[in-house]
């Protein structure tokens, strides 16, 4: 009887590790929307030595501005776009920190009009 119960608590205990890591791994990869200037972060900016297609989003809370760079297939699909002239618009894609760098990956842009 104790081997059963046993054996019955190791499968409760893995079921719910399971269960923990979907929901982790669901929340990371639920879509953000950030609206703001997207430009080039070398280039308007002068916060990097190479060009870097970004978007920076004013913070309310923080009272600060937070630039969230291009993952790297967005960065070449876009950036022609943008070096030379920055652009306001909307982009969608799921956000993840890379060091101290916030990273999107980007599904959906829309400059504005």
């Amino acid at each position: 009887m104790r081997i059963v119960f046993t054996a019955f608590a190791l499968v409760c205990a893995g079921l719910l590790i399971v269960a923990g890591t979907n929901s982790a791994q669901e929340k990371e990869k639920k879509d953000t929307v950030l609206k703001g200037k997207i430009t080039c972060a070398k280039c308007d900016l002068g916060t990097s030595d190479d060009c870097a297609t970004v978007i920076v989003v004013k913070d309310k809370d923080a009272k600060k501005d937070i630039t969230y760079y291009f993952d790297k297939k967005g960065h070449g699909k876009y950036h022609d776009d943008i070096c030379t002239a920055a652009k306001k618009g909307t982009v969608t894609g799921t956000v993840k920190d890379d060091g101290k760098k916030k990273v999107i990956t980007v599904k959906k842009l829309d400059y504005d009009k």
